[in-house]
């Protein structure tokens, strides 16, 4: 997508502080992060939020997760932290291109 800012980024015309990266998945650290430790997990697959993940979807969204927690253990928060999927711009998506945040590194509360 033209106008997605994830694929650009995957793309590499937008940098990104990358955590991991190989032919499906994409990890890099928020830009404006609401806990210690905060990145984002994304396919490469362009798909615009979690409504649109169909059936072949399967395997990258549940690789998503596995390399979220690893990362997460990776980055010292493995023993607590929060998976965040915003479906929609009433649920507070901003970018539509599906992402799973990662948010660890202190108790809570955490924000909304």
């Amino acid at each position: 997508m033209s106008d997605c800012i994830f694929c650009k980024i995957i793309a590499g015309d937008i940098p990104a502080k990358k955590l991991y990266e190989d032919d499906e998945v994409m990890a890099f650290w928020d830009i404006a992060p609401q806990a210690p430790v905060h990145f984002l997990v994304i396919p490469k697959k362009h798909l615009a939020a979690p409504v649109d993940v169909e059936e072949v979807d399967d395997r990258v969204i549940g690789k998503l997760i596995r390399i979220g927690a690893q990362l997460a253990k990776e980055n010292g928060v493995g023993d607590g932290f929060r998976v965040i999927f915003n479906n929609g711009k009433k649920a507070g998506q901003e970018v539509f291109h599906i992402h799973m945040h990662i948010l660890g590194g202190r108790e809570r509360p955490w924000p909304l």
